[in-house]
């Protein structure tokens, strides 16, 4: 199984777009109550009742952001270049 989104895409949602800001393989074993509490779940067991999807053993933790109707997108740049002036 792979990631079914992939980095920098912009995927319709409701009358806006998702655009995926990175995608990082994991393990289960590094999902943490802290990192649950912060994609808005109360606890680790919430978070993958939502996240499994069938018998993968995969795991990736996909940070994202919501671009509503009619936004516009800046470029994120992973490595910013240096201007000389």
């Amino acid at each position: 199984m792979h990631a079914h989104v992939k980095e920098g895409g912009r995927y319709p949602m409701d009358e806006g777009h998702i655009v995926v800001d990175s995608i990082e393989p994991i393990t289960v074993r590094k999902i943490t109550r802290d990192l649950a509490r912060e994609s808005g779940f109360d606890s680790v067991k919430d978070l993958l009742d939502v996240a499994r999807h069938g018998r993968g053993k995969k795991v990736f933790l996909i940070r994202f952001h919501y671009l509503p109707p009619g936004a516009w997108d800046s470029p994120r740049w992973k490595h910013p270049q240096r201007f000389g002036w």
